[in-house]
């Protein structure tokens, strides 16, 4: 049990046990699973935990309580790692209110079949609800980054609990650097829904917000600036740093040298960072992680089965299916007899916006004097 505020506590836990966060995502220091109550006349406990976690949390929950009886569970978000202990909350306190949105109660049933609730309240956007010296107003986030996500407002201590927003991967007690997590985390989980955060981002700019409160990660207190306007670039698809990636996928590691030239060439040229990434054995969560962070992509890969290697297309998947956009983007393709790669990844894009194409490099099999021409040509493009 930590002191955020005077009367706000955090209750959460850390999970060192976990390999894969939603049986994808490598999660080498754990993760954190945040909930919060609010001490006042009446009493707001702020999400769960995870399944596996229940009576850790609810130890937690009762030290903080301190003998007394919570009025309010409410949530947030209905995702298992935030909503799985409903159940056994309710069973341990069956008079206190649960708090949600129309859409929480449509999700309460599917998750918990046969649960009894006695006592809910239905709340709306910009609806308050008054604990005595705290007042939480409910700001709606539909799509960040489930339909039914709220955040609240508590407007005395001036917190925003902000649900999956301004999280990232880690237990609590890692020591790591915030921003490559969150970025990982936004992307890779949020990443799609640009258009919604941005919504949310500007409900919230009115408000006098002094802490975050997220529900993975640690809250945020200081220097809120630097958060705020990493996730205003991050969901306007924005360029965060300067530098290119080069991303490939090779089988003889003739694809390999081609791109391994280009960046050498441009890093000769100055160019202010280079990101050289082999898809085959990088986490692709990273991978996806730094092609959003930078502004120029180069995509480097074998023609095959008529199609582009497998992790290559994968890659784009992973971008096309986040609404990638505002880049720029070049490619090596290479084939020894139909090099057919660069036209399949170019039209992977076609529905992508603003994306501007750089041009493209084509490998027979091993590199040619040619092609170390047209490469450091390419470079020059690059670096315009």
């Amino acid at each position: 049990m930590t002191e955020i505020t005077k009367d706000i506590r955090y209750i959460g836990v850390n999970d060192h046990d976990i390999d894969l966060f939603e049986g994808m995502y490598d999660v080498p220091n754990g993760m954190a699973y945040n909930s919060y109550v609010i001490l006042d006349e009446k009493i707001a406990v702020l999400d769960t935990v995870d399944q596996h976690f229940g009576e850790e949390w609810l130890t937690h929950l009762k030290a903080a309580l301190n003998g007394r009886t919570p009025d309010y569970l409410i949530i947030h978000h209905m995702e298992p790692d935030h909503s799985a202990n409903i159940a056994k909350f309710l069973a341990e306190y069956p008079d206190a209110e649960i708090v949600g949105n129309a859409k929480t109660f449509g999700m309460l049933g599917l998750f918990f079949p046969g649960l009894e609730v006695s006592k809910k309240l239905t709340v709306t956007n910009g609806q308050t609800l008054c604990l005595g010296k705290h007042t939480l107003k409910f700001i709606f986030a539909p799509m960040v980054h489930w339909p039914e996500v709220m955040m609240s407002y508590e407007e005395t201590d001036k917190v925003l609990f902000s649900a999956d927003a301004f999280g990232k991967f880690g237990a609590l007690d890692a020591d790591e650097d915030w921003a490559c997590e969150a970025r990982r985390y936004y992307f890779g989980i949020v990443g799609k829904y640009g258009q919604q955060v941005q919504a949310v981002l500007k409900q919230t700019a009115a408000l006098a917000i002094q802490i975050i409160c997220p529900l993975h990660g640690p809250v945020l207190c200081e220097n809120l600036s630097y958060y705020l306007d990493l996730y205003q670039t991050w969901s306007s698809y924005g360029v965060e740093s300067e530098g290119i990636m080069i991303a490939y996928t090779s089988v003889y590691g003739n694809t390999k040298a081609a791109a391994a030239l280009l960046a050498e060439t441009l890093r000769e040229k100055g160019c202010p960072k280079v990101v050289f990434c082999d898809l085959a054995r990088e986490d692709m969560a990273e991978a996806v992680e730094d092609a959003f962070r930078y502004g120029t992509l180069v995509l480097a890969t074998t023609t095959y089965n008529a199609d582009i290697f497998p992790f290559m297309r994968t890659f784009i998947q992973s971008l096309t299916e986040r609404s990638y956009q505002n880049r720029r983007i070049a490619f090596i393709e290479n084939g020894a007899w139909a090099p057919t790669a660069g036209r399949v990844m170019e039209g992977m894009f076609e529905k992508s916006k603003n994306i501007t194409m750089l041009g493209k490099v084509t490998i027979k099999a091993a590199m040619t004097d040619e092609n170390r021409t047209q490469i450091a040509a390419l470079a020059d493009t690059l670096m315009a």
